[in-house]
């Protein structure tokens, strides 16, 4: 549906209806469930406000329109893209691409913050060079998951630590996760992609037509307000990021690795909107009630992906509920040749990252399907890991119903499906490179 009509939410709401209709048919007679699966597809989407998590991602979606237009309203884009070219950081569109690469890099503790961060700095700095939305999109998603997967010292690595934590392996589990940094071909190869396409300007398939688009249509979004002070772009951002650090230690008790994503986001955008507002309203050229329509106008420009992303959620969960993951992961262990393990762990994992929109989920389902075989047959577990953390990363890139896929499109400003489309033929590219490495590699550790 969406390749056939280019319609996300259309396609969404079929694909929950049929994963409804299926359960409900093979728990009562057909005649009954063609009358209750639309019942039940609703009650699907409804059940996704009983998750604190997903209710954090739908209100923090919203306060991001708020966000974005408080800065640009104000002028602080335009003024820190014209700082910036001033003062030679992005004097360049290369630059103005690397400056979006490096931001993801930087700001490795958690992917949507890091996409959020990177997109609304740099989306004045496209306009401005006349590159198109859907770049900054690819360039920024495509950075965010595989550093956070690289360089483990956030969230993600203490989630992967606690799924690992249930086995008994050889190798102390820190061990492995440092060992899986040079094996994840995926997130190694997907990085030296955007850095090529940054490096040398070159764009290819779905993405290429869109820079043309652009560049024939001349289109600056963000750089029609006149220009005020950098500091009513940069202290918000600024106010976001560091909160962002102090809400991790602080939801996590003084441990920054068992702090909560979900909330820390939330409460640190939730303070970077209150600091726009007093700057905004402490200048004395907006009012409280001007304020108050620009922060609505800015959620409306957002309902759209919001929407997206809760049928999005309620399809992840109606999939789990249907077994689809179980059943993907299940054709794994069945008769491989033990050196094509990894590689299909790998594409078990896309598949299964693909379907949910999660990768964490993919790693909740995969880990216990991998790490047994490390143990049964003496595979060795930073290889498989690595298969298998990549592969959900892998999927998560695909994925029009991925919150990582749908922040990433908020953040740069560029439409939800063209975001997909166009990233798309890259990360089929990596993930084709990525299964011959793992083949070749199987075949020299494990043997055939």
């Amino acid at each position: 549906m969406v390749l056939w009509k280019k319609e996300v939410i259309l396609a969404l709401l079929m694909a929950i209806g049929c994963s409804e209709l299926l359960m409900l048919v093979s728990q009562s007679e057909t005649s009954e469930s063609l009358l209750t699966f639309g019942i039940a597809s609703i009650e699907r989407a409804v059940e996704v406000f009983q998750s604190e998590g997903n209710t954090r991602i739908l209100v923090f979606s919203l306060l991001v329109g708020a966000l974005l237009a408080f800065m640009r309203e104000s002028g602080g884009v335009t003024a820190t893209v014209n700082f910036l070219i001033r003062k030679g950081v992005s004097g360049s569109a290369r630059r103005s691409r690397f400056l979006a690469f490096f931001t993801g890099v930087v700001i490795f503790i958690e992917s949507n913050l890091s996409v959020l961060m990177a997109g609304i700095i740099s989306r004045g700095l496209f306009d401005k060079f006349e590159m198109s939305r859907a770049r900054l999109a690819y360039i920024i998603d495509s950075t965010s998951a595989p550093i956070c997967i690289l360089l483990l010292m956030n969230g993600w690595g203490a989630y992967v630590l606690g799924l690992l934590g249930t086995y008994e392996l050889n190798e102390s589990l820190v061990g492995i996760l440092i060992a899986t940094i040079p094996l994840n071909f995926y997130a190694l190869i997907t990085l030296a992609i955007v850095v090529y396409t940054c490096w040398t300007d070159k764009t290819h398939g779905p993405l290429k037509q869109a820079e043309l688009d652009q560049q024939r249509t001349h289109k600056h979004l963000d750089l029609d307000v006149e220009p005020s002070k950098p500091s009513f772009m940069l202290v918000p951002l600024l106010t976001m990021s560091f909160s962002m650090v102090f809400f991790m230690f602080f939801t996590g008790g003084g441990d920054f690795t068992q702090g909560s994503g979900s909330k820390s986001v939330l409460y640190a955008t939730s303070l970077a909107c209150i600091v726009a507002y007093v700057m905004m309203v402490g200048s004395k050229r907006f009012k409280h009630v001007e304020m108050t329509k620009i922060g609505f106008n800015g959620m409306s420009e957002l309902l759209p992906l919001v929407c997206i992303v809760l049928f999005s959620l309620a399809l992840g969960a109606s999939l789990k509920e249907l077994g689809t993951g179980a059943f993907i992961s299940g054709l794994v262990a069945e008769n491989l040749p033990l050196f094509l393990v990894p590689a299909m762990l790998f594409i078990a994992g896309g598949l299964m990252s693909f379907t949910t929109g999660t990768s964490w989920g993919t790693f909740a389902l995969l880990i216990p399907i991998g790490m047994p075989l490390v143990i049964n047959l003496d595979l060795p577990a930073p290889l498989l890991l690595a298969a298998i953390l990549g592969g959900g990363v892998f999927g998560d890139h695909c994925s029009p119903i991925s919150d990582t896929t749908a922040v990433s499109a908020v953040a740069s400003g560029c439409d939800l499906l063209e975001h997909v489309r166009t990233q798309l033929p890259y990360a089929l590219f990596a993930g084709g490179l990525t299964v011959a490495a793992y083949i070749v590699t199987g075949l020299v550790v494990i043997g055939a």
